[in-house]
């Protein structure tokens, strides 16, 4: 009888069970829940026992004084509100007209104000037609910059000379009236037809204002027309002063008076 082959039959070896692994993730979490259980125990034993003990004072303070806020230097502290001479503001929102120049002496009155029409308010129209060649664009231009109202004086000396001053105050905005108006006017200043041919000299006080003598107007029956003009910014106030003469002008006469105008407000 042939012998059988090594492993054609007969019982098999028996075969090693599978070994299982524990989860680690189980032991892990019962292991945190178990540490978390003992922090929250020992927080509440904690406060617990200090919920049953009595309140201890705290102890004093050891430096004087640092009971209350100590005062605010002077520095912190609000400015004082300034005297109404010192405040333009205040000035300025008053009667405008007392800011006018005093009529210097040696003057007189014009016509209009020996007739007593003249109530140092000029209206905006008639400021517009007595002044510019164009006096609709000039007036609804003034009107669009926020013009508030207008203060003028003027007075005569010698035979033919005559002085207007006048205070043109614009409403506060985004538009800065005053400034726009001046600067509208010195644009044109050194054009010979429309201004005065010059680019003028500077007005000392002010850092835009400048002071301007024109070149003498000459027709034949007619006196010689001499003119001399000022123009100056301050806050919301424009300034415009003009002389006129038959006479020549001299510098130091328009500049003196735009100074002192200046001065004033």
């Amino acid at each position: 009888m042939p012998a059988e082959p090594l492993g054609a039959g007969g019982p098999a070896e028996p075969t090693a069970a599978p070994v299982r692994r524990r989860p680690r993730g189980r032991t892990t979490l019962i292991i945190a829940a178990a540490a978390l259980l003992g922090i929250v125990g020992g927080v509440a034993v904690g406060y617990g026992m200090q919920a049953e003990r009595e309140p201890t004072p705290l102890a004093a303070l050891s430096q004087p004084g640092l009971g209350y806020p100590a005062k605010p230097a002077a520095a912190d502290r609000a400015p004082a509100p300034l005297p109404a001479a010192q405040d333009r503001r205040a000035k300025t929102d008053g009667d405008l007209r007392k800011l006018l120049i005093d009529r210097p002496k040696g003057t007189r009155k014009t016509l209009i104000d020996e007739l007593g029409l003249g109530d140092g308010w000029e209206p905006i129209d008639q400021y517009a037609e007595m002044n510019f060649e164009d006096p609709h664009y000039m007036f609804e231009a003034l009107a669009e910059r926020g013009l508030r109202r207008v203060a003028s004086a003027s007075w005569d000396q010698g035979k033919y000379r005559n002085t207007e001053v006048h205070l043109l105050q614009f409403r506060s905005g985004d538009v800065l009236g005053a400034a726009e108006h001046v600067d509208e006017q010195m644009m044109y200043m050194p054009l010979g037809k429309r201004g005065a041919g010059n680019t003028g000299d500077a007005i000392k006080g002010s850092r835009e204002g400048r002071y301007f003598l024109y070149p003498v107007e000459r027709e034949a029956g007619y006196l010689p027309f001499y003119r001399a003009r000022a123009l100056a910014v301050r806050g919301d106030i424009a300034l415009d002063i003009s002389i006129s003469d038959s006479s020549p002008i001299s510098k130091k006469d328009i500049r003196t008076l735009a100074e002192r105008q200046l001065e004033r407000l």
